[in-house]
């Protein structure tokens, strides 16, 4: 794969301006990246699986073209749901977040999720954000309240709702507004709340409190990755009012463009609804490896277009396993060697080609799909030019965060929790179908294969013997 990115032509959509547009970082050969991560009141769930898994590829794929890539993630480490979270467990905040982001690593880690360049925290930026908020007070941008509160005047700046095409006198009325009698106008949100006896505070020149929201994430971006950056992504669900808002704080702050693109990863529904917990459809993410090899639901979020919706279910899960098998089958029995850059270049271009466009992902699988069955039937008379072949399409797949297991290993479902048998046991069966086959009681072979086939363990007869793989019924 090409690594000059100054032969890119890579497009990516812009919430922005609601079209594709030609990627051309700020500073040639670097991109900054910045993505609002998780607010660590709880375990993460499967949207939050889904924004992890988005922009890890579209880091991986950034950094294989050559670009050096400051992804910084922050986190959200004090909010009104951290508190209660706390105060009904009966814990300290601190002892809270902190489990809670060891749950997050540990999750990402076995999705095959890299971790960010820089994961700033909220409370380690209290600093920034004070004189950020002292700086749009100074610009008439902001006021303080005579309740501790600081605001920001939405009508003060022009663009407000440029992300989201929406006009100010629209979002009034029917919107969902905060009614508080120390705003000057509805509109206005909380960059800096007072804080109550007995809650967590820092100090500021309006008094004991914590920071807003919205205003967290506009100081940690600007202080990681200066005033404009390339990049800012994030879930769908964030584009209004936090995204319309950082726009509007930060550039009110700096008087310069805030991000030049802006990338949303789509939401996820499972058996086609809304995910959520009153529907009891709410899912986390150890929930669901506990039941489903790591790659598999990491194959699913792939699968699909990062933008795209994508339905989480067990129909789909088990779709997304069998396609990931077809892959593994076609490495197995391969020692994968260096990519060959002749054989497999008409794949690698393409890959390339749709992956520049956008990120396609759907498209990027297509091409590997093409390739597995290119490696399959090279196996045979070609055993090297196939094993050439395997090395690029693994190499491929490591940009998506795939193909990385031992095939066997994969193949045989030893992540898989819920194998109706164990290794030993299938191999016990094995050994007793080989026990019929010698005594020519090919009825019971049969029945034996029948049998292990029923449950998903599909055996595959070879000069060097007998082999099983398991393919979830």
């Amino acid at each position: 794969m090409p690594r000059n990115n100054m032969d890119s032509h890579m497009h990516i959509y812009n919430t922005l301006t609601r079209r594709k547009e030609p990627f051309t970082p700020l500073e040639a050969g670097k991109v900054s990246m910045y993505v609002c991560g998780m607010t660590v009141y709880d375990y993460c769930h499967l949207g939050h699986a889904r924004v992890m898994v988005a922009f890890d590829i579209i880091t991986r794929y950034l950094r294989e073209r050559g670009y050096d890539v400051n992804y910084v993630r922050n986190i959200t480490d004090i909010d009104d749901k951290i508190l209660k979270r706390a105060d009904e467990n009966g814990e300290s905040i601190t002892a809270l977040t902190e489990r809670m982001i060891d749950a997050m690593h540990e999750d990402e880690a076995r999705l095959f999720v890299l971790p960010p360049s820089h994961e700033p925290r909220a409370t380690g930026h209290i600093e920034d954000i004070v004189a950020m908020i002292e700086t749009l007070i100074e610009k008439g941008f902001a006021y303080a309240a005579d309740n501790g509160d600081v605001y920001y005047r939405v009508r003060k700046f022009a663009n407000y709702g440029k992300l989201n095409n929406r006009q100010l006198d629209d979002m009034r009325s029917g919107a969902r507004v905060d009614v508080d009698v120390h705003k000057e106008d509805p509109l206005d949100f909380v960059l800096w709340k007072a804080a109550k006896p007995g809650e967590a505070h820092w100090a500021s020149p309006w008094g004991n409190g914590r920071p807003g929201w919205h205003i967290e994430c506009s100081a940690m971006s600007t202080c990681c990755l200066g005033d404009t950056f390339d990049i800012h992504g994030g879930g769908p669900d964030l584009t209004f009012p936090h995204h319309e808002n950082e726009i509007a704080q930060s550039e009110a702050a700096t008087g310069k463009t805030y991000v030049n693109t802006w990338m949303h990863a789509g939401a996820v529904r499972v058996n086609q609804e809304k995910m959520s917990k009153s529907l009891g459809n709410f899912f986390t993410i150890r929930d669901v490896l506990a039941e489903h090899d790591p790659e598999v639901v990491r194959f699913l979020l792939v699968a699909s277009h990062y933008r795209s919706p994508i339905n989480y279910s067990v129909d789909s899960l088990t779709e997304a396993r069998k396609s990931l098998t077809r892959l593994y089958t076609a490495l197995e029995g391969l020692e994968p060697g260096e990519a060959n850059r002749d054989a497999a270049s008409a794949y690698r271009e393409r890959f390339t080609q749709v992956m520049d466009d956008d990120f396609n992902t759907p498209e990027a699988l297509a091409v590997m799909f093409e390739l597995a069955r290119e490696v399959n039937r090279a196996k045979q008379d070609q055993p090297v030019e196939a094993a050439k072949m395997a090395g690029e399409l693994k190499q491929l797949g490591s940009i998506l965060g795939l193909l990385q297991q031992v095939p066997q290993t994969f193949l045989k479902g030893t992540q898989q929790q819920g194998m109706p048998l164990s290794e030993s046991e299938i191999e016990a069966k094995i050994a007793q179908r080989i026990e019929a086959k010698t005594n020519k009681d090919f009825a019971q072979a049969d029945a034996i294969r029948d049998e292990l086939a029923a449950m998903g363990i599909i055996l595959k007869d070879s000069r060097e013997g007998t082999s099983w793989v398991f393919e979830a019924p």
